[in-house]
């Protein structure tokens, strides 16, 4: 079991460490943001054709053809188009989508699907007279990159420009507030992954102990009782813990079940006891976070399906 729970525990922290804001471009950032809430296909007329001017068989463009139409679209009836530019800038700055040459990559297929779908969300949160300021962009950018609040300073820490970074902080904000509007509350909190117990890997003349040493002192930490996992534990329980008679409300719910083959009271716990808990509280969470995006997506489902688009790429 501790063999298993250790295994899981490093797959856990490293997942944590898979994924760093730091290495993206405020842009590709951004439209991180906003694909992760619109993560359906266009459901609607789906075109490829038409061409840039003489681009048929290009994969860059120049300058001078940045202002190209590479997309055609309409919803409700509405007809519109995207520029190559348009597109770029969706995710990215000009000067990181230009190479060597001073040429510019032809979007591909997907990255014009990516860029309509936006547009058309962010066009539906305008019609909902969503707006945003400058204060709320600013408060926005420092919830979701942790960074120093005013535009300036985000700018020149994502190599972008002034104006760059307001048009994706705006296009990433409203399509936001448009999910909290189409999906309410979100009800679940992502749970507090436990603090795992301290264990020595070295001895005390402080050279590294052998792998096997370490495991053994792993697994002996990882079972140790301690109240500060029980509390946790009673902590994210909330309801299935019933603190009056100080057992489970339900001795067949889910934490009561998954806690049944570990040593665990009010008074004590292990971490494994702890990490089973949290396992549960977790799936809790992502269920409920499951059906809240599936609200959003059927709604833009419902959306896009009024759409029909054009592309003219090669790319796939």
């Amino acid at each position: 079991m501790a063999e298993k729970l250790t295994e899981e525990v490093v797959a856990q922290e490293e997942s944590k460490k898979g994924f760093d804001i730091k290495n993206l471009g405020m842009g590709a950032w951004i439209g991180i943001c906003a694909a992760a809430l619109i993560v359906g296909l266009l459901a609607g007329h789906f075109l490829l054709g038409g061409g840039l001017p003489s681009s048929l068989n290009k994969t860059t463009l120049t300058e001078s053809e940045l202002d190209s139409t590479i997309a055609t679209y309409s919803n409700n009836g509405s007809a519109q188009s995207l520029t190559a530019r348009e597109v770029i800038e969706m995710t990215s700055s000009l000067d990181s989508a230009k190479d060597e040459d001073g040429n510019y990559e032809v979007p591909s297929a997907d990255n014009v699907l990516y860029a309509v779908r936006n547009t058309i969300a962010i066009t539906e949160a305008k019609n909902r007279g969503i707006e945003a300021t400058d204060e709320q962009l600013l408060d926005y950018a420092e919830k979701t990159l942790g960074q120093t609040p005013d535009f300036e300073s985000i700018a020149t820490s994502n190599n972008l420009d002034v104006d760059t970074v307001k048009k994706l902080l705006t296009e990433s904000y409203l399509i936001h507030e448009l999910q909290a509007q189409v999906g309410g509350e979100l009800d679940a909190t992502e749970p507090e992954y436990p603090t795992e117990p301290e264990y020595a890997t070295t001895n005390e003349n402080g050279e590294n102990l052998s792998d096997e040493d370490v495991e053994k002192n792993r697994t002996e930490a990882y079972k140790k009782v301690s109240k500060d996992y029980a509390d946790y534990i009673i902590k994210l329980a909330g309801d299935a813990w019933n603190a009056k008679k100080g057992k489970w409300a339900d001795e067949e719910g889910e934490y009561a079940t998954a806690l049944k083959d570990y040593e665990f009271s009010k008074d004590g716990a292990s971490y494994e006891a702890a990490y089973a808990a949290y396992q549960v509280a977790y799936t809790e969470y992502s269920n409920k976070q499951s059906e809240y995006y599936e609200k959003i997506n059927n709604y833009l489902d419902e959306l896009y399906a009024k759409s029909s688009i054009s592309i003219n790429t090669l790319k796939q």
